[in-house]
């Protein structure tokens, strides 16, 4: 198309030469009108079309970007609130934590391991039932978000926005979610259940005392499970069109 246009531009250029030399009788000030087009169009040759992104409002930017982070966090919190959403996930799946390690090795050596399995269960449970509370705190925290937040994430990483969560937002995020955890521990009965591993443990001679606070453990394993789908969500809206299910995701997105 450029080699085409700079034909054109030239061939223009010589016909006002040519005609100001072969017509006299035109008036100076249509030559100049004509000798004027010739140059203009040839100075737009290899000039580079604008950045599409510069014809973005930061409204625009700002509505279209909050809008990915919901759809990404409600996609995300939807998949790991349900029922093995965390347990059945190789992804994310809650092992018992690093702490409980030997409890689970002599469990194991003594035929009880049913004990420590029931325990993991639970764990993933209680991670499965605190998560659909998370998405009102991402909501409250995407809504908060300044222009300077926006433009950082939009012009950033594939995974700025969900960096931005886990540097600003994990710890509030975990102190509003270690209530519902605890009362998920409860009602899941991982509570129990940890009880009844530590009393079958303790019941073996010789083994040193084990502690584990599993209420803070399953926050941060949660929240780890978390924001590693709301990276993956983060990207493929940046990167495939499919995923930008709004048209304002699509003139945000589509223009980068």
């Amino acid at each position: 198309m450029c080699r085409y246009k700079t034909f054109f531009a030239i061939f223009i250029a010589t016909l006002c030469l040519l005609l100001s030399h072969s017509f006299n009788a035109i008036p100076a000030v249509a030559q100049m009108d004509w000798m004027k087009a010739g140059k203009d169009l040839l100075g737009t040759v290899g000039t580079t079309p604008p950045d599409s992104t510069s014809d973005l409002t930061n409204s625009e930017i700002t509505s279209g970007l909050k809008d990915a982070l919901r759809v990404g966090t409600e996609t995300v919190v939807s998949q790991l609130g349900q029922l093995d959403g965390f347990n059945a996930d190789p992804a994310i799946l809650i092992p018992l934590p690093d702490s409980l390690n030997q409890v689970n090795s002599a469990l194991s050596a003594i035929g009880m391991s049913s004990r420590r399995d029931d325990l993991e269960l639970k764990l993933n449970r209680a991670a499965e039932e605190a998560t659909p509370p998370a998405k009102k705190l991402f909501w409250d925290a995407i809504t908060a978000m300044t222009l300077d937040d926006v433009k950082g994430i939009y012009n950033g990483p594939e995974d700025s926005a969900t960096r931005y969560f886990q540097n600003k937002m994990s710890a509030p995020l975990s102190i509003e979610m270690q209530p519902i955890v605890e009362n998920a521990l409860n009602q899941v009965g991982a509570v129990q259940a940890y009880d009844a591993v530590m009393g079958q443990y303790s019941s073996i001679p010789f083994v040193p005392d084990v502690k584990a606070d599993l209420n803070k453990y399953v926050v941060d394993k949660g929240m780890e499970g978390i924001f590693h789908y709301v990276a993956i969500e983060e990207a493929a809206i940046r990167n495939d069109p499919a995923k930008r299910t709004t048209d304002i995701l699509q003139k945000v997105f589509g223009a980068k």
